[in-house]
C-alpha cells in the first residue's frame, strides 16, 4: 500500500459550470391603447432589410455566418495548447526502474518528500503511543529483513526508517522518503523472514518506483483535461464525477501500481537471496483469513487471487535471478560481516 492510498486519497470534485444564459429579452405587458385614426397623404414607408447578397450594411457579418467552433482563432488556440501540453508531457516521460514501464512524471523527489512531511507527522501523532521501541524484537526482526532488501534496491543513500505499530490491522505502508510502517497484525501472516521480505519488498518497491509521485502526476493530467473542456464550455460533470474518477480512473491505476510493486518486490526478494516462492504463501494465507474481501473493481488493490496468479507468472524469472546470484548461506553471512566491518571502519 502506497502513501496516497493511506494518507492522501485524492477525491476530485467536478468543476462543472452552472452558468445560465438568457438569449431572449423579457418584455413587459403594456396596457392596450385605443388607436387614433389618422389620414396620411402618402402611403407608409416600407422598410426593406438588406439582403445577404451584399447590397446593404450587415453588422457583425463574419460572426453571424461563422460558427465559433470553426473560427480560425479557436484552431490556433487549440493547436498552440496541443503543442505546449504535448511537449510538456513528452519531456516528462520516464521508465520505471526494473519493470521498464514508461510513465508520465512531473513531480521531483524533493517535491514528493515535501508533500509527505504532513502525512508523516499525522501518522506519528496517530500512532505515537503504539510504535514499538527500536530494541523491540519485532522491530529488530523487521529491520534485519529490510536491511538486505535495501542493499539490493540501489537506494542505500536514502534515509530509511522502519517502524512497527502495535495494532491488529493486517497492513503495511510506505511514505515517500523511505518511511515504512508495519502493523503487528500482519506478523502471523508472514510467519518468517521470507514472508516479511515479501511484504517489505512490496513497500520498498513503491518507493523505488515512486508510485506516490506518479499518482499526483496523473491527477494533474486529469485536472488539465477538466479545465480544458470547461474552457470550451463543455460540462464535465457527466465525465469527471465521483464514480468515474474513483472507480474508472484512479482505482484501476492504483491496482496497476500495486501489481507492479508486487513484481518489483519479488525481484528484490530474489536478488536479496530470500525465498521468492514464500510470497505466494503469504497471499494465500491472507486470502484464507480475509473472507470479506471486496470485489476487485471496487478496491484500490488487486484481489488476493489475482496477486497469487501474477506472482506465479513472474516466479520463473525470480528463481532464475536468485540462482544467478551467490545465495549460499556461507557466502551471505560472510558478505554481511564484511559490510558491517566496512561500516565500522
Amino acid at each position: 500500500m502506497s502513501f496516497l492510498d493511506i494518507r492522501a486519497r485524492t477525491a476530485f470534485r467536478p468543476l462543472g459550470t452552472n452558468l445560465s444564459f438568457n438569449f431572449g429579452h423579457s418584455s413587459k405587458r403594456l396596457c392596450p391603447v385605443k388607436p387614433t385614426i389618422r389620414n396620411y397623404a402618402t402611403p407608409p414607408i416600407k422598410y426593406r432589410f438588406p439582403s445577404s447578397a451584399g447590397d446593404g450594411y450587415q453588422r457583425f457579418k463574419s460572426s453571424a455566418n461563422q460558427s465559433f467552433y470553426m473560427s480560425k482563432r479557436l484552431w490556433i488556440f487549440t493547436a498552440t495548447g496541443v503543442v505546449i501540453y504535448g511537449g510538456y508531457y513528452v519531456t516528462h516521460l520516464e521508465k520505471v526502474p526494473i519493470s521498464g514501464r514508461v510513465r508520465f512524471m512531473s513531480i521531483t523527489p524533493k517535491q514528493e518528500e515535501a508533500m509527505a512531511v504532513m502525512a508523516y507527522n499525522d501518522v506519528m501523532r496517530q500512532f505515537h503511543n503504539r510504535i514499538l521501541p527500536p530494541n523491540h524484537p519485532y522491530t529488530l526482526f523487521v529491520k534485519r529483513v529490510a536491511k538486505r532488501l535495501v542493499q539490493v534496491s540501489g537506494m542505500e543513500d536514502l534515509k530509511w526508517e522502519f517502524y512497527v505499530i502495535d495494532s491488529p490491522e493486517r497492513n503495511a505502508f510506505v511514505l515517500p522518503g523511505g518511511k515504512v510502517f508495519v502493523f503487528t497484525g500482519i506478523l502471523p501472516i508472514v510467519k518468517n523472514e521470507d514472508g516479511m521480505a515479501a511484504v517489505l519488498g512490496h513497500e520498498i518497491a513503491h518507493q523505488l518506483a515512486r508510485h506516490s509521485a506518479e499518482k499526483v502526476s496523473v491527477t494533474k493530467i486529469i485536472f488539465v483535461m477538466m479545465l480544458t473542456l470547461q474552457l470550451f464550455g463543455i460540462d464535465t460533470s457527466f465525465l469527471f464525477n465521483q464514480f468515474t474518477l474513483n472507480y474508472l480512473m484512479m482505482s484501476p491505476f492504483s491496482r496497476k501500481c500495486e501489481t507492479e510493486a508486487d513484481v518489483i518486490g519479488l525481484q528484490l526478494m530474489a536478488q536479496a537471496c530470500f525465498e521468492p516462492r514464500e510470497s505466494l504463501e503469504v497471499w494465500r494465507r491472507m486470502s484464507a483469513i480475509d473472507k470479506n474481501e471486496p470485489p476487485q473493481f471496487l478496491s484500490t488493490h488487486p484481489s488476493h487471487k489475482n496477486r497469487v496468479e501474477r506472482l506465479a507468472q513472474e516466479m520463473p524469472n525470480a528463481l532464475q535471478k536468485r540462482e544467478d546470484g551467490d545465495c549460499s548461506s556461507e557466502m551471505r553471512v560472510f558478505a554481511d560481516m564484511f559490510r558491517d566491518a566496512r561500516v565500522r571502519w
